[in-house]
Formats: C-alpha cells, structure tokens, sequence
C-alpha cells in the first residue's frame, strides 16, 4: 500500500471535490484495501471515453492497492435516472438491459485489473427487496428532500412532470452503497445528490458512510456539451483505431489538456512538463499524437497504434492539411447539417450547387475521408475538418 500522502494525490488528480477527506484519510489508516464503488447503468451497449473518466480512476485506485466494486445498474436502468435532463428518461427493458450490461463486461477489463475487481449488478439485491422492503425504503427520506435534487427542483419550479417511481432511483443507488458496504464512490459531478444519499442510508443501516469523490464531465469532440453517443460527439472505445486515432487528433487544442488530465495514464509531472514545452514552443499537435498512440494503444495494441499514426500522417500531413485554419460553429437543423449547407455556411464553396458539383467531382473530403453522397448529413455535435479542392479548409462544429 503507497504511503498516505502518496495516496491522496493520485485519488485526487483530476477530481471535483472529495467528501470527507479526513475521513478517506481515516480509511487509509487502516491499512486494509478499500472497497472503491462506481456505478454504470447499461443504457448504451458500447462504453465511449467519457464513461472511461471513472474506469480511469478506479484502475489508479487498484494500484494503490484497493478494490474494485464495478456495479452495472440492471436494476435503476429499468427505472430511468433523469440526472441532467429536465424530462423523464425512457425505462429499458430486462432484455436491452442483459444485452448492454453484457458489452460492459466485455469492455472494461481494457481497463481494470479483473483479480481485483468485482462486478456486480443491483437487481441481485433489489430483486429480493419485495414491496415492503422498497416501502420502507421509500420511508427514509421525505419528498421535500427529493426536491433538493438540482433537477428535480427545476422541473418542480417549471410545473414539467415528475414521476413517482424517479424518486426511487437516488434511494436504489444509495442501497446499492450499504449492499456492498462501500468505503469510497467514485461518479460524475452530477451524480453528487445520489452519492450522498448513499452516505445517508450507510448511516441509517448502521455503517460507517462511505466518502465520495466526483468527476468532472468529459465535453465531448465539439468542445462544448458532455461526451454522447446521442450527440455523435464521442469517441467509442471499440472504435477503429484509425477512428480514435482521427478523433483524437481533432481536439482542441485547449481541451487536449483536460483529456490528458482525466484520461491518460501519464504521470502528473509529465503532462507538466509537456505544457511547459508547449508554451516554450512544442507544437500541441505533437502531444495530441503522443496521446492519440497511448489511447489507441491501450484498447487495441501499440502496432495498431503504430499503424493509426502512419494513417492519419498519409492521409493528413502528406496532404498538406495545415496546422491553423478557420474555424466554424455553425447551428443543426433536424439533429445536423447536409453536407451541401455546411460546406456553403463555411465558406468553402458559393452555392449549395457548387458544393454538389465539387462533390460530383470528387473534391470534397471530410476527415480526410472523399464524400460520394450528396445528401450526407453531419449530426449535430460532430466536429469535421472539411477540405475542398486542394487548398480550402476549415474545422467546423455542429451544434
């Protein structure tokens, strides 16, 4: 086990905020291995980079010595967590449940050391709870405190609808805590209502409350809203490794730091070093290809990486695509923008004519990829750099 100092920068690097941390301090006193809590609800089948911020920390947690509880929430993805939504999520099915839960498996030992984790689903708990044990639940705590909850209160205030059963969700997330007698929970910074209510609950069963410690949302490619599936703004972790490799490279270049921060396992001090060279000089674009090749080789392998890195100079660089072009945040319409409208919106071409003609000849490209299809469609919160004939380009992001 590090020494406690040690300890607590790595928990800490990163982090919003940490509860108590005389408490965790207290913990790791004791010299025993944490049980280290973070919960998934399998409402995707694939896991993308934002979801890989807590993975992140679970695994520094494991080489500190501590234990993994990685929980796939089977039981609350059927009831829906509208945690940063002003409406009602949509409830999954038991079955889209068991399939997605399954693809969670398959992917997070890219990333956890499996001898010291546990997975664990909620529905092996909440199933054998009946009525009566979901009532008295449900007696702990008041509606009024349910209302404290950001979102909730928002909703309340704007007379949009609330149901019944979503008050059970942070009360179901909090149990799962006293079921596997969590000392630590890691989650999203806007998650902290239901981490707390965990430490409430501990307390009224008689255990000692866990300490919490919340993440900062990951912005997704465009820079600006969490990283989303939904959104087209993500980068997958079963993605090709020319995809990520590409996506990667396209990160601003004041976000790459907070991705380094949050999702490289460099040490600290390294990434230190690398801003001083930046701001001596270094090109950013030669610290995104460093991340890029460990991203890439880290849920592929360091030939894939390799590979990746050869792709995007042959498609890119050799191309001559330059280090600094304009750059674009142009408004969706429908959930994107056709092809034709962006290239006429950046400037790129004159006319939404011209744009089909250059596209009829072959001389559109969007992430050094040739558009054939008039009709294509960039989704809303996708971020492309688009290059017409030999010499125009620009980067331009969706909204």
């Amino acid at each position: 086990m590090a020494q406690i100092g040690e300890s607590l920068d790595v928990i800490k690097r990163g982090c919003e905020e940490l509860l108590v941390e005389q408490e965790l301090v207290e913990k790791l006193a004791s010299g025993r291995p944490l049980r280290v809590k973070a919960g998934f609800d399998p409402t995707a089948p694939d896991l993308h980079l934002g979801h890989t911020v807590l993975l992140n920390k679970l695994r520094q947690l494991q080489e500190l010595g501590h234990h993994a509880l990685f929980l796939i929430g089977d039981f609350t993805g059927m009831i829906g967590d509208p945690t940063g939504k002003n409406t009602t999520r949509p409830p999954l099915t038991r079955e889209q449940v068991a399939e997605n839960a399954k693809s969670y498996t398959e992917q997070v030992f890219k990333i956890l050391k499996p001898e010291q984790t546990e997975v664990v689903f909620n529905s092996t708990w909440m199933d054998q709870m009946g009525a009566v044990g979901m009532i008295k639940l449900a007696a702990t705590h008041t509606v009024a405190r349910m209302l404290e909850r950001d979102d909730f209160s928002k909703r309340y205030g704007n007379n949009q609808p609330i149901a019944i059963h979503e008050f059970l969700y942070p009360l179901v997330q909090g149990y799962d805590s006293v079921a596997l007698k969590a000392d630590l929970e890691l989650g999203g910074t806007d998650q902290k209502f239901n981490l707390l209510m965990g430490r409430e609950l501990q307390k009224h069963f008689g255990q000692p409350p866990q300490c919490i410690l919340t993440m900062p949302l990951l912005e997704g490619l465009d820079g600006i809203n969490k990283m989303s599936k939904s959104l087209g703004n993500y980068v997958g972790i079963t993605e090709s490794p020319e995809q990520i490799f590409g996506k990667l490279m396209s990160v601003s270049d004041e976000l790459m730091w907070k991705y380094l921060l949050l999702l490289s396992f460099e040490p600290a001090n390294v990434i230190g070093r690398w801003r001083e060279e930046v701001q001596q000089g270094l090109n950013p674009r030669d610290i995104k290809v460093r991340f890029a090749q460990e991203i890439v080789g880290r849920f592929h392998n360091r030939q894939a990486a390799e590979h990746a890195l050869a792709d995007f100079e042959a498609r890119f660089r050799q191309g001559a695509v330059p280090d600094v072009m304009p750059e674009y945040q142009l408004p969706g319409e429908n959930g994107g923008l056709l092809v034709v409208h962006l290239l006429k919106q950046a400037g790129l071409t004159a006319s939404t004519s011209e744009a089909m003609r250059m596209i009829e000849q072959g001389g559109v490209k969007l992430n050094g990829e040739k558009v054939a299809d008039k009709s294509l469609r960039v989704l809303s919160g996708a971020v492309v750099v688009a290059q017409v004939g030999k010499r125009k380009y620009a980067r331009i992001s969706i909204l």
